[in-house]
C-alpha cells in the first residue's frame, strides 16, 4: 500500500468521523440524507420498473401478432392444400413452423417478463413502505430528541440554582422563631418564681385568712344573739 493510498484512507477516516458527529449533533441531517436515498433509489427502481413493463407489454403484442400470424398462415395453408398449391403450401409450411417456433418463445419471454414485472412492482412498493416508515421514525425520533433536550436543559437549570443561601436562611429564621419561644416560656417561668410574685401571692393568702376570720366573727356573733333572744322569752 503506497504512501498516498495511505493518506487518502486516513483522510477519509477522519472525515467519516467528522460527518459522523455533525450527524449526531443534527440527526435530522442523516435522517434527512437517508430519506433522499432512498427516494433516489425508488427513481431509479421506478425507471427500471416501466423498462421491465413496457417490455412485457411489448412481448405481449408481439405475441398477439405471433398467434394471429400463426392463425392465418395455417388458414392459407388449408386453402393451398385443398386447391392443390403445392408450391404454396410448403413456403406456407415453412411459415407456419417458423410462427409456432416463435410463439413459444415468445411465450416463455412472456412469462418471464411477467414475473420480472410483478417483482419490480413489489419491490416499488416495498421501496415505497421503507420511505413512509422512514419519514414516520425520523419524525418520531425528532420529537423524542427535542424531548430530551428540553428535558436536561431544566435539569441543568435547576442544577445551576445554588439553594444554600436559601435553606441557610431559612434555618436561621427558624432557629430564632424557636429560641423566641422558649425565651416567652422562660419569661413566664421567671415570672412565677419571682419575688413580686410571691408578695402578691402571700397578699391574696392574707387576704383569704383575714376574709374568713371575719365571717367566724360574723357567725359567732349571730350564734350569741340568737342564744340571747332565746333566753329573754
Amino acid at each position: 500500500m503506497g504512501m498516498f493510498t495511505r493518506i487518502g484512507n486516513l483522510w477519509r477516516g477522519f472525515l467519516s468521523l467528522w460527518i459522523s458527529d455533525i450527524e449526531k449533533e443534527h440527526p435530522e441531517i442523516a435522517y434527512e440524507n437517508a430519506i433522499n436515498s432512498m427516494v433516489t433509489k425508488y427513481a431509479k427502481l421506478k425507471s427500471a420498473t416501466a423498462a421491465i413493463i413496457r417490455r412485457r407489454e411489448d412481448l405481449d403484442e408481439r405475441y398477439k401478432k405471433t398467434t394471429a400470424d400463426l392463425a392465418q398462415a395455417e388458414a392459407e395453408l388449408n386453402t393451398a392444400v385443398e386447391t392443390n398449391q403445392d408450391d404454396l403450401a410448403l413456403v406456407l409450411i415453412q411459415k407456419k413452423n417458423q410462427l409456432a417456433a416463435d410463439a413459444a418463445e415468445l411465450r416463455t419471454d412472456m412469462g418471464s417478463a411477467h414475473a420480472d414485472a410483478e417483482s419490480a412492482k413489489t419491490s416499488l412498493i416495498g421501496v415505497q413502505s421503507e420511505i413512509r416508515k422512514l419519514k414516520a421514525e425520523r419524525d418520531s425520533m425528532l420529537a423524542k430528541m427535542q424531548s430530551a433536550q428540553a428535558r436536561l436543559k431544566i435539569q441543568e437549570q435547576l442544577d445551576g440554582l445554588s439553594v444554600d443561601e436559601e435553606v441557610r436562611a431559612l434555618d436561621n429564621v427558624r432557629n430564632h422563631i424557636k429560641n423566641t419561644i422558649a425565651e416567652a416560656n422562660l419569661t413566664q417561668e421567671l415570672a412565677g418564681s419571682s419575688l413580686d410574685a410571691r408578695l402578691a401571692s402571700l397578699r391574696n393568702q392574707v387576704g383569704d385568712v383575714q376574709a374568713k376570720q371575719e365571717l367566724e366573727a360574723i357567725k359567732a356573733r349571730r350564734a350569741a344573739a340568737q342564744q340571747q333572744a332565746q333566753k329573754t322569752m
